[in-house]
């Protein structure tokens, strides 16, 4: 059966950008800023929720293209300290999505054949009960394993990441474990939510914001950044290779 005209050249440029990036260094640590499903649901006609599902869906396709290319970890924001100050219907129908998701993940058997740890990264004790016990249920079903990592960062913000990082640091201070003296980047870094893995090498974000908007404030100083128009729900595969192409063209002088 031969292809449209339009789907058999996508597949040609998809082939060609991924031999451009397989000959090339693959970064080992992406973090994605997940933005655009609403407008994403608007382009494509149906409701919010039915938009957030969609990008519920297309990061799990992004996940097997990223571990297609063995990209060890994988950082996620999904929902931030701030969206909580969005219309109470809609934070209700995005954590009950949530619950969903983290129920379904973690018996995915992708997950455990990858050996995926999933970790949930930001201020659990600000979502609902019912999300909180998935999450633990779903960092219980993964923790042993160590291939890969996923971050899932929801109620999460980098200052407040931050701020959380400075306040264990400060108690253990007062408790005499820590000399206030020996504070330094890396004592901080083993602080934060990500203590234990590497920094982002590339950070991507979709629908056309091209700022941070506080993610991984501390550990994106020597990151990457690759700013995409395309909605999350709409993102694709030649969307992934390019950014990381955009990447492997980059020189990374970590300021030397």
């Amino acid at each position: 059966m031969r292809l449209p005209a339009t789907k058999f050249i996508y597949k040609m440029y998809e082939k060609k950008l991924a031999s451009e990036i397989r000959g090339n260094p693959i970064p080992q640590h992406i973090g994605i800023i997940l933005d655009g499903n609403r407008r994403g649901s608007k382009q494509l006609g149906v409701d919010y929720i039915t938009g957030y599902r969609l990008g519920a869906e297309k990061l799990e396709e992004v996940l097997d293209w990223c571990w297609e290319l063995d990209v060890k970890v994988i950082s996620c924001w999904i929902f931030s300290t701030e969206n909580f100050s969005r219309p109470k219907e809609q934070v209700t129908s995005i954590m009950k999505l949530a619950v969903q998701y983290f129920q379904r993940i973690r018996t995915d058997r992708r997950i455990h054949k990858n050996e995926v740890r999933i970790r949930v990264l930001g201020r659990h004790e600000m979502l609902p009960k019912e999300v909180q016990e998935e999450i633990k249920l779903t960092e219980e079903a993964t923790k042993h394993h160590k291939r890969y990592d996923l971050n899932i960062c929801m109620a999460y913000g980098g200052r407040a990441e931050i701020v959380d990082a400075l306040k264990q640091i400060l108690y253990k201070a007062k408790d005499g474990k820590i000399d206030l003296n020996e504070v330094d980047e890396e004592l901080i870094s083993n602080h934060l939510y990500t203590e234990d893995m590497p920094d982002p090498d590339l950070i991507i974000r979709t629908s056309g914001e091209e700022r941070l908007s506080g993610f991984l404030l501390w550990q994106s100083a020597f990151s990457e950044y690759y700013f995409t128009d395309v909605h999350w729900p709409l993102f694709r595969k030649i969307d992934l290779w390019r950014a990381i192409r955009s990447y492997q063209r980059r020189e990374r002088r970590y300021g030397s």
